[in-house]
């Protein structure tokens, strides 16, 4: 369960920012991310895979990481699977960084004078 800062949103479990920045770590599945989002966030996994030079079960692959780290879901549409990136689940990297806008000595050396 995940913990709540006071006031704010849960704090995600450490695993979860493992599995999203291991997703993002590898170059193929951020161009996925990128072919997804240019394609109004869904795309049949066929289409995906027709950006990519390596065999389909490469490009599987890298979707099951994608999905378990919960960046993108899939439906059956008929015998297609139909690929949706879950921007929410970005929010988490948008958030970690957002940790290093501000300069935390900066705020130090406000606080002394």
């Amino acid at each position: 369960m995940p913990r709540r800062a006071a006031g704010r949103r849960p704090i995600p479990e450490p695993d979860a920012y493992e599995a999203v920045f291991t997703a993002l770590a590898h170059p193929v599945r951020r161009r996925i991310l990128i072919t997804l989002h240019f394609g109004d966030g869904s795309m049949p996994a066929g289409e995906i895979a027709g950006h990519f030079e390596h065999a389909w079960p490469t490009t599987t692959a890298h979707m099951h990481v994608l999905e378990s780290a919960g960046l993108v879901h899939h439906e059956r549409q008929g015998r297609a699977r139909v690929y949706h990136l879950d921007r929410r689940r970005l929010d988490l990297v948008r958030d970690w960084l957002a940790w290093f806008a501000n300069d935390p000595h900066s705020r130090r050396q406000r606080r002394k004078t």
